[in-house]
């Protein structure tokens, strides 16, 4: 089986696309042949990467964004693949369709962003019945659509989409692992042992709701911490707060997650969630909100949720967490993520959806011969 994804969600720093797709590429090789297409600055082909050359998106953290479709056709079609996943809802998703007709493999669409959010956070609602029209009438399109959480399952269904199937997200639980605990961390951010040291890492994109952390920590006051790590991040931060302004590669996040006392996620518009995940593979609990599909993760027993989105809420969590048995809080999330979320068991999973969809394609082409 060959598989070629096709995203422009992949850059140096980007985040959960390309951790998805590089899990992907690891846990499938020997299955399957893989092959990624993503924007770059010139045609180029590296191992199994193929760079299509698309324009630079000014201060856009090193996206590019295509504008045409044909070059993208024309390398799909010389691939060859026998399914194509499209991971964004662009230029480049028309562009997988097109060449799987071409083709005649099934193409599947996995919703990784919700766009009618991420629009409507920044100009307003008033673009949500275009763009909910937009989504629909693309994704329809698919032979399949995967969807990351079960809210944004439900969002695809009531909108229309049809053959939408819920497919989480992995975690790579020995890279993020309780083991990785740095015991002198907290002295390095100057702080003393009997602190509560929270932690967030990820971009600080508007969704992440960077702000209201920062609110929650003048709430909670001197016997807290936060530490913030990522690109963007503000530098007007309380007393105590601490930012780490910058990419940061994985083996130093595990060090980060599990050396903390647990994850704080403000974000009630979370389409998965994927630091919430490595945070509890890494032996730690989670303090999030009750909206988004972080909810779906942080079940009974392996951190605290926020009745409402608002700094009050989210300091009462946090206060009733550390209240309450937090250490075995983080060994029973550790637990569930082995259980449920290891990269290898999600990718059986992903793998039986592949085959599944081949199976029935092949099945309806032999079928329209003999007709």
């Amino acid at each position: 089986m060959h598989i070629a994804d096709v995203t422009m969600f992949y850059t140096p720093v980007s985040g959960g696309v390309r951790t998805y797709l590089e899990a992907k590429h690891r846990g499938l090789a020997g299955y399957v042949q893989h092959s990624l297409v993503v924007p770059g600055p010139q045609r180029s082909h590296n191992g199994y990467v193929h760079n299509v050359a698309a324009p630079r998106i000014p201060f856009g953290h090193g996206y590019r964004f295509p504008l045409r479709t044909k070059n993208w056709v024309d390398t799909l079609t010389r691939l060859r693949p026998d399914l194509i996943e499209a991971g964004d809802p662009y230029v480049t998703a028309w562009a997988c369709l097109e060449a799987g007709q071409r083709l005649g493999v099934p193409v599947v669409g996995f919703y990784h962003s919700d766009l009618p959010r991420l629009v409507n956070s920044r100009v307003g609602h008033w673009t949500d019945p275009v763009l909910d029209n937009y989504i629909s009438r693309l994704y329809s399109r698919f032979d399949l659509v995967l969807a990351p959480s079960q809210v944004m399952a439900e969002k695809l269904l009531r909108l229309g989409v049809e053959k939408v199937r819920l497919q989480p997200l992995g975690v790579d639980t020995t890279q993020f692992h309780p083991r990785h605990q740095y015991l002198p961390f907290k002295q390095t951010l100057g702080i003393s042992d009997d602190v509560y040291l929270l932690i967030f890492v990820g971009r600080a994109a508007r969704e992440k709701n960077i702000p209201l952390l920062l609110q929650t920590m003048k709430l909670l006051g001197k016997n807290y911490h936060l530490l913030l790590v990522g690109p963007g991040m503000p530098r007007a931060v309380p007393e105590n707060a601490s930012v780490i302004h910058e990419y940061v590669p994985a083996d130093r996040i595990a060090r980060y997650l599990a050396s903390s006392d647990a994850l704080i996620h403000a974000g009630d518009n979370e389409t998965f969630g994927l630091v919430v995940l490595e945070a509890m593979a890494s032996g730690i609990p989670v303090i999030g909100t009750r909206k988004g599909a972080v909810a779906e993760l942080v079940v009974p027993g392996c951190g605290l949720l926020a009745e409402t989105v608002s700094a009050p809420a989210l300091a009462e969590a946090a206060r009733n967490l550390f209240a309450n048995g937090y250490h075995g809080m983080g060994r029973l999330a550790r637990k569930r993520i082995e259980q449920f979320y290891d990269w290898d068991r999600i990718l059986i999973q992903l793998l039986r959806q592949y085959r599944k969809l081949i199976g029935y394609t092949e099945r309806k082409i032999e079928e329209s011969r003999r007709a």
